[in-house]
C-alpha cells in the first residue's frame, strides 16, 4: 500500500476584481510547465442571490523515480463571484469580483507502485529502508516539495495582485 506523508499546506485568499478563467489558465499552465500530470477530480457551481459559488477539486502528481512520487492537492473555493465591467489599458473587459481561495496541500507518496507490499516481510523491509537508507533523500524531497508548493503559492498569490492592479 502506497505511503502517503503529508507534508504542508498554503493558502492564497483574495477579495476583490479577478479574471477567473485567466487565474485558472495560469495556474494550470505552471503545474503543466513543472511536469505534473492534472486531474481535475471534483466541481461544484451554484447561483446564489449573492452570486455564484463555485468549489473545485485538483490533484497534481509528479513521477520523481520509481518510489517516490509528488503529490498536491489543489482546493479552490470561489463566493459571491459576479461579472464587472473593467477599463484595462483603456479597453472595457469583462472581469470577475468576489471571494476567492486557493488552499494547497503538498504530499511525498512512497512506494506508489505498491511493489514492497507482497509480503509481511518486504514491509518490514520497507521501513528499514525508508528509516534508515534513504532517510536523507526523503528529507530532501519533502524540502523540495515543500519548495515547488510554496512557489505555486506565491505565484498564484502574485498574479492575482498584479491582475488587481491593472
Amino acid at each position: 500500500m502506497v505511503e502517503i506523508d503529508f507534508i504542508s499546506e498554503s493558502k492564497v485568499k483574495h477579495d476583490g476584481i479577478f479574471d477567473f478563467k485567466e487565474v485558472y489558465r495560469f495556474l494550470y499552465t505552471a503545474f503543466n510547465d513543472k511536469l505534473y500530470d492534472l486531474e481535475e477530480i471534483a466541481y461544484s457551481e451554484k447561483n446564489t442571490a449573492t452570486g455564484k459559488e463555485i468549489d473545485f477539486h485538483w490533484v497534481a502528481s509528479r513521477k520523481i523515480s520509481d518510489y517516490f512520487r509528488f503529490k498536491i492537492k489543489v482546493d479552490w473555493l470561489i463566493l459571491s463571484m459576479t461579472s464587472v465591467e473593467v477599463t484595462k489599458e483603456g479597453i472595457k473587459t469583462k472581469m470577475n469580483k468576489g471571494s476567492l481561495e486557493i488552499k494547497f496541500s503538498c504530499f511525498l507518496e512512497k512506494d506508489y507502485e505498491s511493489r514492497w507490499e507482497g509480503t509481511a516481510f518486504l514491509k518490514f523491509l520497507r521501513g528499514l529502508y525508508d528509516n534508515y537508507v534513504i532517510k536523507s533523500r526523503i528529507v530532501d524531497y519533502e524540502r523540495r516539495l515543500l519548495m515547488e508548493m510554496t512557489e505555486f503559492a506565491d505565484q498564484a498569490k502574485a498574479f492575482l495582485v498584479l491582475e488587481a492592479k491593472r
